[in-house]
């Protein structure tokens, strides 16, 4: 058996005496799309969060790679080489595209110049976020020094992604990446969720969006009442099904319902 890249092993996180994950797990295989849904209020949130050092957890453990990690922070992940790209994208829309893509670990210019007076070098970063949007088929991004507030939404989610895969060297989490977007945008956004696969990178992919997920994933984790109600195969099962299982009004075959 292959071990996970990303695992998780009965996760406990309360807010007060609000139980958000009871005892949950997860795991996430090398080279995957892994799909998580649930309902709202389900605990997808607080599980993706934990998983990217945005939350720490009251109990259970993280594994990278088969080994125990405990991450304090989102840039503790980020060490790691799990990279997130929330909802909000989370991306300053006064900055140029590559200011962007390096916000929070910008190039300073060797020698004196940067390490003294701090100067960014430019030129290396706009290469190298042009040949990252490039190696993604975002060539429709002329200018990489133009503002993020000039392209468009499906454009902004790509060099959000592109960011993500730039850096991510182990995971992608990808939170709802096709929300708000119009359906020629959100096809152009599903390619490169493949085209970040196809490099070998695995991705969690939360959406609440049924035929992309079923279109895209190659396992889906169904999440309910804080904990992981079951794992299903896109091409076993039918979005009916999924559905019913994330909403309760089915049980998956060989598991109870949780009390």
């Amino acid at each position: 058996m292959t071990t996970p890249v990303l695992e998780a092993r009965g996760l406990v996180k309360r807010y007060g005496k609000v139980t958000a994950l009871d005892h949950c797990d997860f795991d996430l295989r090398p080279g995957e799309i892994l799909a998580v849904i649930g309902d709202n209020g389900a605990g997808k949130s607080t599980l993706i969060k934990a998983l990217s050092g945005a939350v720490i957890p009251d109990g259970g453990e993280i594994l990278l790679d088969g080994k125990p990690v405990a991450f304090t922070s989102p840039n503790d992940a980020r060490a790691q080489g799990i990279e997130t790209v929330y909802q909000t994208l989370a991306m300053s829309p006064a900055l140029s595209i590559a200011d962007n893509m390096f916000m929070g670990r910008e190039l300073r210019m060797p020698g004196v110049m940067g390490k003294v007076f701090r100067k960014l070098d430019r030129k290396r970063m706009e290469e190298f976020s042009r040949e990252k949007l490039a190696e993604l088929g975002l060539m429709t991004i002329q200018n990489i020094n133009q503002t993020v507030e000039t392209l468009s939404g499906g454009q902004r989610q790509g060099v959000a992604v592109a960011r993500a895969a730039a850096f991510g060297s182990r995971v992608v989490i990808l939170d709802e990446p096709t929300a708000a977007l119009g359906v020629k945008e959100s096809r152009r956004v599903l390619e490169l969720i493949q085209s970040v696969r196809s490099r070998g990178i695995p991705i969690i992919l939360i959406s609440h969006n049924m035929p992309h997920v079923f279109e895209v994933a190659d396992r889906i984790h169904i999440h309910r009442l804080g904990k992981r109600l079951c794992v299903i195969d896109p091409k076993a099962h039918s979005m009916s099904d999924a559905v019913a299982y994330m909403t309760g009004a089915a049980v998956p075959e060989g598991h109870l319902e949780p009390a």
